[in-house]
C-alpha cells in the first residue's frame, strides 16, 4: 500500500470520523448490565467471540464482497449485498445504527467529493466499502481497518463502562490483534453458502437494551 492510501485509510478508520460510532455498543452495554462482562478477561472473551462468531461469518465477508464488487464495476452485485446486509439487521436498534452511520458516512463522502450521495437507506458497511473504493485503498487493508475499528469501539465501551483503565484498554486491543487477523482471514475464505448471521443471543441482548434503564449507548 502506498503512502497516500495509508494516510487515507488512517483518516477513514479513525474514531474521530464524524459518523457517530462512539454512541453505539452493539449489545455490549446490555451484556455489561447483565454481568456477562465484568472484567478485562471477560471483555477479551466477549469481543474475541464476537469477532469469530459474528463479524468473521457475516459482516466481514459481506464487506469483502462489497469491496470486490466495486473494484469489478459490478454495481448490481454491490447493491445486492448491501441490501442483504441491511435486511440482516434484525432489531430496531441495530438497523437504526447501521442506517444512521451509513447516512453520515455517505454524506461525508459526498461533501468530500469522494463518492456521490446515494438515495434511500444504506448501511455503514456499504458506505465504508464505497469509501475504500473511492480512495483506492487495498481490499485486505480496508477489511482489517473495518474489523479493527469495530474492536476499538468495543474496547472503548468497556473503558467507559467498567473498571478498565486506558492502559488496560490498549493492552486489550493489542491482545485482540491475532483475533482480528484470523477474522479477516476467515472472511476472505468463506464461500457464499458458508455465510451466516445466525446470532440469536446477540439479537436478544439488543432487544433487551431497547428497554434498559439508564443506558449510555444507543445500541
Amino acid at each position: 500500500m502506498d503512502a497516500m492510501a495509508l494516510l487515507r485509510l488512517l483518516q477513514f478508520a479513525s474514531p474521530a470520523l464524524p459518523i457517530g460510532a462512539y454512541s453505539y455498543s452493539q449489545g455490549l452495554e446490555a451484556a455489561l448490565e447483565q454481568g456477562r462482562v465484568c472484567d478485562s478477561a471477560g471483555a477479551q472473551a466477549w469481543i474475541a467471540g464476537q469477532l469469530h462468531d459474528v463479524l468473521a461469518r457475516w459482516d466481514a465477508p459481506v464487506c469483502w464482497r462489497l469491496l470486490r464488487a466495486h473494484a469489478a464495476g459490478d454495481e448490481a452485485s454491490a447493491a445486492c449485498w448491501a441490501e442483504r446486509y441491511l435486511a440482516s439487521r434484525d432489531t430496531a436498534e441495530l438497523r437504526a445504527e447501521s442506517i444512521q452511520m451509513g447516512y453520515s458516512l455517505g454524506r461525508l463522502l459526498a461533501e468530500l467529493d469522494i463518492a456521490p450521495a446515494l438515495a434511500g437507506d444504506t448501511s455503514y458497511l456499504a458506505a465504508f466499502a464505497r469509501a475504500a473504493h473511492g480512495l483506492n485503498i487495498p481490499h485486505q487493508e480496508a477489511l482489517l481497518a473495518m474489523l479493527f475499528g469495530w474492536a476499538e469501539n468495543q474496547v472503548l465501551v468497556c473503558v467507559k463502562s467498567m473498571p478498565l483503565g486506558q492502559v488496560a484498554g490498549q493492552r486489550l486491543l493489542m491482545q485482540l490483534q491475532p483475533d482480528i487477523l484470523q477474522a479477516a482471514s476467515t472472511a476472505r475464505a468463506l464461500s457464499d453458502d458458508d455465510l451466516s448471521n445466525w446470532t440469536p443471543g446477540l439479537s436478544l441482548l439488543s432487544m433487551q437494551h431497547e428497554v434498559q434503564h439508564g443506558r449510555i449507548y444507543r445500541s
